[in-house]
């Protein structure tokens, strides 16, 4: 019996529709993908994301503060100047309006005793900056800066003022960076053109488009034979950060900062900073995106444009956080009308993290030739179901290889406030479950029942006194209150493999009030399309602050290679597919919960016995100590501690081959250490450490949320800082080593480079001269512009070893 096909016209609209979709059987995927089957080595090495095969790159979102008096600074200069403070002020003279706001705004402006302005702009003499900062500087003010004729933007005012018939500068600290690199490329010591071009080059990696700096890699890395990734990466990152604390020393000695009262400062930090949230309860979300967002000088060639967008982003979000009420009084967690109103002006846009994209070489291949039968759809289908299966893994991240530790006190034990942006990533079952173990940890009980905050401060706060309520310590709170990860609904879930479907679900959420169009999916692991990008990947948005970059972002991001890695395997092998795990909202949030809860530390969590996930039913199985659960019917209920525990295993035995290939076995018996021993192995038992280092009691829980979190605040921006320019500094040391050995060989410009900035004086012997100054922020001009070159040069170098020409991370 043989089959009569029908021609192509006489198909019906969906039949014509099916056959035009590409085959996706895995056969047909091992061929195109050039997958050798013929033995278990050739397999290893031709999956996509093996050792060789991937290269990677960071954007850091870092913290900025500018230390100085109330009258120097532009921040308080700002609000004191501005018609909100003034009007204010007036109503509540006149008593038309409460004086809350008000003594509000007099507290934030007159009672600091550090003099630490979080997310201040700078002000200074235009005169300082030499003519090519000048240019520079001019044409980021432009409207369109691919249009020399263009106009400028009609808030160009802004950025300059008059003082005492001095034309002088205002700009937020991630602006000043950019600026300062071009003040050191117009100097007339620049001297060679490798230095010029490259500065040039670096400049555009100094992006501004949200509160704080954003820097991201100035040259992709992969592994070498001798480093892993992680390795790589975490000293491209070491070297840029340092080279962004001497852009800052530039600026502080050649803008003449200190004369005038100011002392900016860069560092790792991912909360919002205490004062500002405490600023943003005192005015509108209006005037806090005026004062805030930034104007997106740098980085976008219709800067303004931009600045509109980031400030749509900002309401969007204030709304979401709004809207999670009537999600929470649905989920039966609010259940009277006394709640604690979110401001109608969220700060979640001030939270920092670092995103860490990788890419595969080989599909970025494939992806250029069109005959080689792998297209943008193949890309999307297995990115998806990549995506799908990492997340199993992600909870081997929070607070184990980077971390936020909050304390929350009694008081701001709230659900509405507490569970962040929880209602909008995980269902109702799973929201419920999490504030029932949530409660259960936190010290808020009172006679064995758990109690949340009244509302009334006053009222929380003598409840907290009388019976001992403490509230909780979160190992990383950037994860919760931030929207790291939308949820799928119904209709449209986001990782089905269908081209497409992240338009569909940002339309089904923003009729629902939750988003917008125009703004990109947040999600946990988001795919890289080569069509945008020009690389073809993963970027992953969950990482928060590294103690150490060299053990924890090195380790983090090796671990992250390998996951990638045995996701390909899993699906090349045909041991998962996407009919395993099923795209719906409740698997989807069943699988995301066990992320969330680590990242807030509750111990244990409950997945459905007959789960319709098959591959997190494989992994439940291999747990050794399990149960059925009692409260939920149904449910298994599952230690954490437990199910990474049983990861490990998982990758160890799954993966045997690809841990031996990748040389993992180390870091995966560190990552043990770090499950089991997370006081003393963890990010966040290390930060702890170095946050109550000088205090007689070590326990976060000892301390009042407000003391602990403003002693978290001081650490990151003095001790963690210094402690990580160190670090720098030593990578620096050993990468000038090895360029030393090279030009040393070498007849290329980069000899002829280094010998116009350093005359006969030796790479090692310069750095040793240089580096207590470097360290103690004491180096003089000269110094520093030789430093900032020599990096530039060393850069340069790395960029001609990238086995691809540097995408945009």
């Amino acid at each position: 019996m043989t089959t009569q096909l029908k021609p192509m016209a006489q198909l019906q609209p969906n039949e014509l529709k099916k056959s035009l979709v590409p085959r996706t059987d895995l056969p047909y995927l091992l061929k195109i993908m050039e997958i050798d089957t013929s033995s278990k080595e050739g397999f290893l090495a031709s999956l996509p994301f093996c050792v060789r095969d991937t290269t990677a790159g960071t954007e850091n979102e870092f913290q900025a503060v500018v230390v100085g008096k109330r009258h120097d600074l532009d921040l308080a200069i700002t609000i004191e100047e501005s018609n909100y403070y003034k009007n204010i002020v007036r109503r509540a003279a006149s008593g038309d309006t409460s004086r809350k706001k008000m003594l509000g705004l007099e507290r934030y402006l007159n009672h600091r005793t550090d003099d630490v302005w979080e997310n201040s702009w700078v002000r200074f003499p235009r005169k300082t900056l030499n003519t090519y900062a000048n240019h520079i500087f001019n044409a980021d003010l432009k409207a369109d800066k691919t249009n020399p004729a263009s106009a400028l933007r009609s808030d160009a005012q802004s950025f300059t003022f008059i003082k005492e018939n001095e034309s002088f500068v205002r700009i937020p600290v991630s602006y000043l960076l950019k600026l300062a690199l071009a003040d050191a490329l117009g100097a007339v010591e620049v001297g060679h053109p490798l230095v010029r071009s490259t500065g040039e080059q670096m400049m555009a990696h100094f992006s501004n488009d949200n509160t704080s700096p954003e820097i991201f890699s100035f040259y992709p890395v992969g592994a070498n034979g001798v480093e892993s990734l992680g390795q790589r990466l975490a000293k491209e990152t070491l070297i840029r950060f340092l080279f962004t604390q001497l852009l800052v020393q530039y600026a502080q000695k050649k803008f003449c900062l200190k004369e005038q009262g100011q002392q900016v400062k860069i560092f790792f930090s991912s909360s919002p900073p205490l004062m500002q949230k405490q600023l943003n309860d005192n005015i509108s979300d209006s005037f806090y995106r005026s004062l805030f967002m930034s104007p997106c000088l740098s980085g976008w060639t219709r800067g303004q444009e931009k600045h509109e967008y980031m400030k749509l982003c900002h309401t969007v979000l204030s709304r979401s956080q709004l809207n999670s009420l009537s999600k929470l009084r649905e989920a039966g967690i609010i259940n009277t009308n006394l709640v604690v109103l979110p401001n109608t002006s969220n700060v979640c846009l001030a939270n920092n993290g670092t995103h860490i994209s990788m890419g595969s070489l080989k599909l970025k291949r494939l992806l250029k030739d069109p005959g080689s039968g792998y297209t943008s759809f193949h890309e999307k289908y297995l990115g998806d179901l990549v995506i799908k299966i990492k997340e199993h893994f992600l909870c081997l991240f929070p607070g184990v290889y980077s971390a936020s530790p909050l304390r929350l006190s009694f008081e701001d034990f709230h659900p509405e406030k507490a569970l962040g942006f929880l209602p909008h990533e995980i269902d109702y079952t799973h929201l419920r479950m999490i504030w029932r173990r949530w409660k259960r940890k936190a010290k808020i009980h009172v006679f064995g029942q758990a109690i949340t905050p009244f509302g009334p401060v006053w009222l929380d706060r003598l409840l907290s006194h009388s019976f001992g309520l403490k509230g909780d310590f979160i190992p990383d709170a950037r994860l919760i209150d931030y929207f790291v990860s939308l949820m799928s609904t119904d209709q449209s879930p986001s990782l089905n493999g269908a081209p497409g479907n992240e338009a569909q679900l940002k339309k089904d959420l923003s009729q629902m009030g939750v988003y917008d169009e125009r703004m990109p999916l947040y999600q946990l692991v988001r795919i890289r399309k080569h069509a945008e990008m020009g690389y073809t990947g993963f970027e992953h948005r969950y990482f928060s602050i590294f103690e150490n970059l060299g053990s924890d972002m090195g380790g983090a991001v090796d671990l992250q290679h390998l996951i990638t890695a045995l996701a390909y395997h899993y699906i090349l092998t045909g041991k998962i597919t996407h009919e395993m795990i099923p795209d719906t909202p409740d698997v989807e949030s069943e699988r995301r919960q066990i992320f969330f809860c680590s990242a807030i530390n509750i111990p244990t969590c409950y997945v459905k016995t007959k789960t319709r996930n098959l591959f997190l039913q494989q992994i439940v199985a291999k747990i050794p100590k399990t149960r059925v659960s009692r409260r939920y019917p149904g449910y298994t209920r599952i230690r954490l501690l437990d199910y990474k525990k049983t990861l490990i295993k998982l990758i160890q035995t799954d993966g045997k081959e690809l841990v031996q290939s990748f040389s993992m076995e180390a870091t995966l018996s560190d990552l043990g250490e770090r499950i089991r021993d997370p006081d003393t192995f963890s990010v966040a038992g290390k930060l702890n450490r170095g946050i109550l280092k000088k205090e007689k009691k070590k326990d976060p829980m000892r301390f009042r949320g407000d003391i602990f979190n403003k002693k978290a605040e001081d650490f990151y921006i003095n001790d963690l800082r210094e402690q990580q320019m160190e670090e720098s500094f030593a990578a620096l040391k050993k990468e000038f080593h090895q360029m030393d050995v090279w030009v040393s060989h070498d007849q290329s410009p980069h000899r002829e480079a280094i010998k116009t900035i350093l005359g006969e004086k030796d790479l090692y012997t310069f750095l040793a001269d240089v580096e207590a100054g470097v360290l103690d922020h004491s180096l003089d001009l000269i110094a520093l512009k030789k430093l900032l070159y020599l990096i530039m040069l060393y850069v340069n170098m790395e960029n001609k070893n990238a086995t691809s020409p540097p995408p945009v991370y």
